[in-house]
């Protein structure tokens, strides 16, 4: 994991109160930079929006449309492996439940 995603993943632990203490020191480091703020500020945001209770839970009209759509751009990781396919999902190739 690069460094940028390491604090990125210690700055959402700590906002979470999930961060082990020996992390704190690094965390708090993290802070000091305009990039940790900013993600310190985005997880607050998404903390609060979850937390909300004006939310109705209601997604916007064709949310899942565009979500549907991004999905079907991104690549293809196969787990077990430990690869990526870089070919679009085909519609009816995702798991059914």
């Amino acid at each position: 994991m690069d460094t940028h995603a390491r604090l990125h993943e210690n700055i959402s632990a700590l906002a979470d109160g999930e961060l082990a203490a020996s992390e704190l020191e690094l965390a708090f480091a993290a802070l000091d930079t305009p990039a940790g703020r900013q993600a310190w500020d985005a997880y607050q945001h998404i903390g609060h929006a979850l937390r909300s209770v004006q939310s109705d839970g209601e997604l916007s009209a064709g949310f899942d449309a565009r979500l549907a759509s991004r999905l079907a751009r991104e690549a293809a990781h196969d787990a077990e492996a430990g690869q990526v396919s870089t070919a679009p999902l085909e519609a009816g190739s995702l798991p059914q439940r």
